[in-house]
């Protein structure tokens, strides 16, 4: 069975205005021994999992992995060879801030085995970067490409965000374009949401944050899909391009409900037995997650197993997320019914409104709508 890899690294440098990630400012626990747990808890698993898998993507998010050395990344990598048949040609990527890397760990993480690199770039705007709370420069931001370049990185994504306070079109065009300069292999364009709980939504709550409207993040997310199209990047998710042959094999393994193992604090896995699927995640809190693993027992919590009807929804759900969107005949090989027997008006009724589309064995959000994907996800909630 194929499985992909996510390891989480909960620890940043500051905690971002817009951050409600499991993820904290600081820690008390030393990196060895977070490192040294996850270890544990990778070898752990393996000991339980019904006979032999493979690995083909590895992903180190957080957090801010990027803090660590990269010899301890190359203990996860290691630790994944050895327990999980990392695949030789695997897809390995390491989340990155461009404030926390030089060019001597990014040397290191590519000799450790890393072969991909996710730059949490977010704006190209120093002033936007200092509302976010970000705690990199536009021109540190840059530098992080070029010295990711020397150090061997031929696969680099860089994530992006629109609809900041008191951003306009023309300037998410501008940070665009900047961005397209540093020829990037991916591009995540994110639209800002304030979740509550966060600096951000305090300051909103207090009257004292103004937001784009709608209309406008609606024009900056057909803004994103014009020009990065023009510069030669394919939509394949609604907020995900990719130069040909780039996209990131590991996000798609979510979109398509395939199996993933999880690992570290608040971390989430998916496996697709029992008949169904079965998702669980780990306690979000550090130190929790520590405790059951020197206690002896995996730290698993919150477990469920879905029912055929979830599992159907989760297809759509995340299927039509996708450009490629949901394959009818594997939905039916899956399931035992075709999409109209499960789905016939929802269906019906999005194809009559050009919110769906159909093209062979697949039932897609034509691009042009992907801009109302919510309107047509939900349907399938």
């Amino acid at each position: 069975m194929r499985r992909a890899i996510y390891i989480h690294f909960p620890f940043c440098a500051k905690k971002c205005a817009y951050c409600d990630f499991s993820s904290f400012a600081g820690s008390g626990i030393p990196p060895e021994e977070y490192v040294a747990g996850v270890v544990r808890e990778m070898e752990f698993r393996a000991e339980l999992l019904d006979g032999p898998g493979s690995a083909e993507t590895l992903y180190l998010g957080g957090g801010t992995p990027s803090l660590l050395p990269p010899e301890l990344v190359a203990r996860f990598i290691t630790t994944a060879r050895c327990r999980y048949a990392l695949a030789p040609d695997a897809e390995v990527t390491l989340e990155a801030n461009p404030g926390t890397v030089t060019p001597e760990t990014l040397a290191g993480y590519r000799e450790a085995g890393v072969n991909r690199l996710s730059l949490g770039i977010q704006s190209l705007d120093d002033r936007m970067l200092a509302l976010l709370g970000r705690v990199h420069t536009a021109a540190e931001a840059r530098g992080a490409v070029v010295a990711a370049r020397a150090a061997g990185f031929d696969n680099i994504g860089l994530d992006l965000m629109h609809s900041l306070p008191g951003q306009v079109t023309s300037e998410w065009g501008e940070t665009l374009a900047q961005a397209v300069e540093l020829r990037p292999d991916h591009i995540s364009a994110y639209g800002l949401t304030v979740e509550e709980g966060t600096p951000l939504h305090r300051l909103r709550e207090a009257g004292r944050l103004s937001l784009p409207d709608d209309e406008e993040g609606a024009l900056m997310y057909q803004v994103t899909a014009e020009i990065l199209a023009a510069a030669g990047y394919e939509q394949y998710e609604i907020a995900n391009y990719a130069l040909p042959g780039r996209r990131s094999r590991h996000n798609q393994v979510y979109w398509r409900r395939e199996p993933y193992l999880g690992f570290g604090a608040a971390a989430h896995s998916f496996l697709g037995a029992p008949p169904f699927g079965r998702r669980w995640c780990n306690p979000h809190v550090p130190a929790e997650y520590l405790r059951a693993l020197a206690a002896g027992r995996l730290p698993e919590e919150d477990a469920v197993v879905l029912t055929r009807r979830e599992a159907m929804s989760e297809t759509f759900f995340l299927g039509l997320r996708t450009t490629d969107g949901v394959d009818t005949e594997r939905f039916r090989e899956t399931f035992g019914e075709s999409v109209e027997q499960a789905y016939g008006p929802e269906i019906e009724s999005l194809l009559g409104t050009g919110l769906l589309d159909r093209d062979g064995n697949r039932l897609f959000i034509p691009a042009s709508q992907l801009v109302l994907s919510n309107q047509v996800l939900m349907r399938f909630v």
